[in-house]
C-alpha cells in the first residue's frame, strides 16, 4: 500500500490473497470479484480461459494471487482497481455469501484489512497534515520573509530621503531657513529609526556672529532620555558653545546628553566635556556621522552604543 506509486507491499498482498478467495464460494465467483472492480478482461483472460478448460488445475486463491501480483505490476495504471479491490474487501459486510466453515475466518481476515488501511490512512491523513503544516509553515516564512524586505528597502528609501535632504541643507545660505529644515529632518529621521522622540527638535536659539542655529530635543533609548543638542556653527564648538547644554543635562538627573555638531569641536570644549564624564554620560556626534550613517546599514541605536560603552569602559569620547 505504501510508496509513490501505492503497490500493494508483499505482506498485504498476501493478506488479500488469503481473504478474497474467503469472501466468494466458487473460482468463478473469484473472477467475478475481480470484473466487478475495474479489472480488465484481458487482465483476467488466461485465467478465465484455464478455468473453463480445466477447473481443477487452479483454485481460487492461485486465481486471487495471479490477479493481484499482476495489478501490482501494472504500477499506477491499475492504481484505479487496486484501490477498488481494497475499498470492496473493506466495505464486505454479508458474510453470508460465504461458505459457513469460512465466515468467522472471513470476518477476521476482513478486519484484519480494515485495520491495516485505518492505520495506513491514518499515517497518510497523519503525513498530509504534516504536509500542509509545513506548508503554511514556509508559507509564513515567506510572508515574514517578503515582510523584512519590503521594510528593508522602505528603510532604505527613507533613509535616502533623509540623507538627500541633509545633504541640501550645505547649499542653503538662509540660516533660518536652514535651521527649520534641519528641525524637521532631525524629527524625521529618530521616528524612523524607531526612536521615542520624548521632545520634537525645535529652535531654541541664534547667534548670527557664533551659533548660526541652536536645535534642541530629547530621545529616549533602551530606557534611557538623552537630552541632544544639535549646532551649526561656523566654527569648531568652543568651551562657551557647549555650556548651555552641559547645563540642561545636569539639570535633568535622569537625562544623559548627545551633541551634535556640523563644525566640530574644540580641544578646550572636549576637555569641558570629559571632565563632566564623572557625573554625566555625555556623547558626540557630527552631522556627517548622520550622512555615512544614512549611507549604510547600522542603526542609531547602534552607533550610540558604541559610543556610550567607549565613554563608560575607556572613558574615550568618540567622534
Amino acid at each position: 500500500m505504501g510508496g509513490q506509486v501505492y503497490h500493494f507491499t508483499p505482506d498485504f498482498l498476501n493478506l488479500l490473497v488469503d481473504t478474497i478467495p474467503k469472501l466468494c464460494k466458487s473460482k468463478k465467483d473469484v473472477l467475478i470479484f475481480f470484473s466487478s472492480a475495474g479489472v480488465s478482461q484481458k487482465t483476467l483472460a488466461d485465467i478465465s480461459e484455464q478455468l473453463q478448460k480445466d477447473p481443477s488445475s487452479i483454485n481460487k486463491y492461485e486465481i486471487a494471487r495471479r490477479t493481484l501480483v499482476r495489478l501490482n505490476e501494472a504500477g499506477e495504471d491499475a492504481l484505479r482497481e487496486r484501490r477498488e479491490i481494497v475499498k470492496r474487501v473493506t466495505e464486505f459486510e454479508d458474510f453470508s455469501r460465504c461458505w459457513d466453515n469460512d465466515q468467522i475466518l472471513a470476518m477476521g481476515l476482513v478486519a484484519k484489512v480494515r485495520e491495516i488501511v485505518n492505520v495506513k490512512d491514518y499515517f497518510t491523513r497523519m503525513q498530509q497534515v504534516i504536509e500542509s503544516n509545513l506548508q503554511e509553515d514556509r508559507k509564513k516564512r515567506q510572508a515574514e520573509e517578503q515582510a523584512r524586505v519590503d521594510a528593508l528597502k522602505s528603510k532604505r528609501q527613507k533613509r535616502e530621503k533623509i540623507k538627500f535632504e541633509l545633504i541640501k541643507l550645505y547649499q542653503e545660505t538662509n540660516p533660518q531657513k536652514r535651521g527649520k529644515e534641519l528641525e524637521s529632518i532631525l524629527n524625521i529621521f529618530f521616528e524612523s529609526e524607531n526612536i521615542l522622540v520624548r521632545e520634537s527638535f525645535t529652535i531654541t536659539g541664534e547667534n548670527n556672529e557664533g551659533i548660526i542655529q541652536q536645535i534642541d530635543g530629547a530621545i529616549e533609548v533602551n530606557n534611557h532620555l538623552y537630552l541632544v543638542e544639535m549646532k551649526w556653527c561656523k566654527e569648531a564648538l568652543s568651551p562657551g558653545d557647549v555650556a548651555q547644554h552641559m547645563m540642561r543635562i545636569f539639570l535633568r538627573s535622569d537625562a544623559r546628553g548627545i551633541f551634535i555638531s556640523e563644525s566640530g569641536y574644540t580641544d578646550a570644549a572636549i576637555i569641558d566635556i570629559k571632565k563632566a564624564l564623572s557625573q554625566k554620560l555625555i556623547v558626540l556626534f557630527t552631522l556627517k556621522e548622520f550622512v555615512l550613517l544614512l549611507e549604510g546599514n547600522d542603526s542609531f541605536e547602534s552607533l550610540l552604543r558604541t559610543k556610550v560603552e567607549a565613554v563608560q569602559l575607556d572613558g574615550k569620547l568618540v567622534y
